[in-house]
């Protein structure tokens, strides 16, 4: 399978990331250790997640994903064989949350912990701090990658301005950068990435692992009316998408899929693989089944007519 490296880190990812967010939220450990034994069988090795992972769902704490991978990390025997990405930054509790120096330094020793490594691959700013200086920021990361827990960082959810400040900063003051950019993309929402994140990550070889790839699994075709909000916890979410131009992307997809033979879930991914600046789209599943789908979409190539489609419909 060919890899795409991920900004300057070194680090070579195959184009699909797995999300660990449901691990602990809507799938329990056992059936997250199929998804993460399935993902590694099929060629795969990016794996992403959060410390505050599922820090949402009643009776959770946050860290649940990060210590399901940690045990199937131990037991697989596979952490030569992947790469784990974490983030800090969002609340964890009362006074526990953004991109301080000290916070940093406490979070990264429980990720560590959790998911029972040595070495975070790659460790994200889950979202901007705006009241933490960049420099502060960037040099407890600094630190970090010198102790060899961490090899490499990346930004999510990030304003192309404020990433362009912290791009600034590594380079002036010879200090790590932000190898990759998270952020919400997907063929529904796009006008947020597309407008100035985008141009700036591809100038600036910013390697792309957007997340709602799927746009909460509206874009595999599932939800097509209110009644099929009740399918899934993500009902909520998907709810924004029923409008005249989330069915006009659907249709498109439809046709698409038709033509190619595939699913509507597949071509949003492959639409995703075919931009320039995507280095691999995020996606999460809740069983192997659902996996082996978006794991067949990286061998989908679209060809321009299709790409052209899509981008008009969504536009």
């Amino acid at each position: 399978m060919t890899t795409r490296a991920l900004g300057n880190s070194g680090l070579s990812v195959a184009p699909l990331a797995l999300g660990g967010n449901v691990f602990g939220w809507t799938i329990d450990e056992p059936t997250s250790f199929q998804v993460l034994d399935a993902f590694v069988a099929g060629g795969f090795n990016l794996i992403d997640t959060a410390d505050v992972y599922s820090r949402w769902k009643p009776g959770n704490a946050g860290g649940e994903s990060e210590t399901i991978i940690g045990k199937w990390l131990k037991r697989s025997g596979t952490r030569a064989r992947v790469v784990i990405a974490t983030k800090v930054g969002m609340e964890m509790g009362p006074g526990e949350k953004g991109l301080s120096r000290a916070h940093i330094m406490r979070s990264v020793e429980r990720s560590l912990n959790r998911l029972q490594i040595d070495t975070i691959d790659l460790y994200q700013a889950h979202q901007d701090d705006e009241s933490t200086p960049l420099e502060e920021t960037l040099g407890a990361f600094s630190e970090l990658i010198a102790q060899k827990k961490v090899r490499a960082i990346g930004a999510s959810n990030y304003s192309a301005g404020r990433l362009a400040a912290a791009l600034r900063v590594s380079k002036e003051r010879g200090l790590p950068r932000y190898e990759c950019l998270q952020p919400g993309y997907n063929l529904y929402d796009r006008s947020g990435f597309e407008a100035e994140l985008e141009p700036l990550c591809l100038s600036e070889r910013v390697g792309v692992i957007p997340y709602y790839s799927l746009a909460a699994g509206f874009l595999t075709g599932k939800y097509r009316s209110a009644e099929d909000l009740s399918k899934s916890a993500r009902g909520a979410k998907v709810k924004n998408y029923l409008t005249d131009r989330g069915f006009r992307i659907l249709a498109a997809l439809d046709r698409v899929a038709g033509r190619l033979h595939s699913t509507p879930g597949k071509v949003a991914l492959a639409w995703l693989l075919a931009r320039p600046s995507i280095t691999a789209p995020t996606a999460s599943a809740t069983s192997v089944e659902q996996l082996k789908d978006l794991l067949a979409a990286t061998a989908l190539e679209l060809d321009p007519p299709s790409v052209l489609e899509l981008t008009d419909a969504s536009a």
